[in-house]
């Protein structure tokens, strides 16, 4: 065996999700799946991070030290699912909390604690895989096009392959075997904050809130007019652009917008801005797979198949073989066992980086 957990907390700081993975023979078996909730204190405090403050860098250290103990339980949690001892693992891929993403600038900060994980664990700790693209002059993310075409390619097919976390993304796996992708824009991120405001909830259950709502057209084409949308792949984003302070200064010419009206216009969206990326990078593309927490929510399946049109089949990536929620800590364990063979994990062509390279920085255990 061939033994890689992957642990992966992602922009809608919901918590941990982790994976155990045989990656023998260029196989990829699931062995086990685990998820860790966010404690709300420190889920507060991630959240609050996402913005300069007063006393950051404590503050941060300190968060990153309980993300390492929230993924630590994960790890312990797997291994006791598979009955697999810590020894027999080869090593965990922690993507970490991404607080910062600023690669115009030249970084990106994944707030995390490897040696602390590893010192919990008692593994080897492969973490950081963003940083060395970023130094190359790419983007720095996405990272899972790499892994999604080890996975869900298919010759002589056009697969895409959107993740539906915080922000989506779409890795376009052609059938010649080129691969494309980049972030199209907000996921979930808008919808869980604007529910958590108004309802107290951490996010729109299948979309039932959304789906109570009326479409507000204004609005719509106000949200469309981001300039991200436009620009040019590679391309990459997160809370540094959509974030509620951002929605509330769209929201400022329709003072009269009923919330559930905005909820159920922001879930058209992120479909409308899905299928506008699907349908300039991918036209010829014979289906649509999409992964992450929004393919959980009905409200906004129902939308992006209707912005993607009849021509395009529209599924999620169980008819794949891998469950949505699994998918991308499975890309995290994959970019570990690809660090220890010592071969690159991005794509040039996706990030936009000089070339290719060896991702992650090592935590013995």
């Amino acid at each position: 065996m061939s033994l890689f957990i992957g642990l992966m907390s992602g922009t809608s700081l919901d918590g941990v999700d982790g994976v155990l993975v045989d990656f023998w023979a260029g196989a990829t078996r699931t062995m086990a799946a685990a998820h860790v909730p966010f404690a709300p204190a420190l889920r507060a405090e991630l959240l609050a991070l996402q913005t300069p403050g007063a006393n950051e860098i404590e503050r941060e250290a300190l968060a990153a030290n309980q993300l390492a103990i929230h993924y630590a339980d994960c790890v312990t949690r797997l291994l006791g699912v598979a009955d697999i001892k810590a020894a027999d693992v080869r090593a965990v891929g922690a993507h970490g909390q991404t607080i910062r993403h600023r690669p115009e600038l030249g970084f990106t900060r994944q707030s995390n604690n490897p040696a602390l994980l590893a010192e919990l664990c008692g593994i080897d700790v492969i973490a950081d895989f963003r940083s060395r693209d970023v130094a190359a002059g790419g983007q720095g993310a996405p990272l899972v096009p790499a892994f999604h075409h080890s996975v869900f390619g298919a010759p002589g097919k056009t697969r895409v392959v959107a993740n539906i976390g915080g922000i989506a993304n779409i890795s376009v796996l052609h059938g010649d075997g080129q691969v494309g992708g980049f972030d199209t824009g907000p996921g979930n991120v808008l919808l869980d904050g604007w529910i958590q405001r108004h309802q107290g909830q951490p996010y729109d259950a299948d979309g039932a809130w959304a789906a109570g709502g009326q479409l507000l057209p204004g609005l719509l084409t106000a949200l469309l007019d981001e300039p991200y949308l436009a620009l040019p792949a590679p391309k990459s984003t997160g809370r540094d652009l959509f974030h509620l302070a951002w929605l509330d200064a769209q929201l400022a010419a329709f003072p009269a917008a009923a919330p559930q009206d905005v909820m159920h216009t922001l879930t058209r969206y992120t479909a409308v801005t899905l299928a506008d990326a699907i349908h300039r990078a991918a036209p010829a593309a014979d289906a649509v797979y999409v992964c992450g927490g929004g393919a959980h929510n009905a409200q906004l399946q129902a939308a992006l198949q209707a912005a993607l049109g009849p021509g395009i089949a529209l599924a999620t990536t169980d008819a794949l073989g891998i469950p949505p929620q699994h998918v991308e800590a499975l890309a995290f364990a994959w970019l570990a066992w690809r660090c220890q063979e010592r071969q690159p994990g991005n794509l040039p062509t996706v990030t936009g980086a000089q070339g290719e390279r060896i991702l992650g920085a090592l935590y013995p255990r």
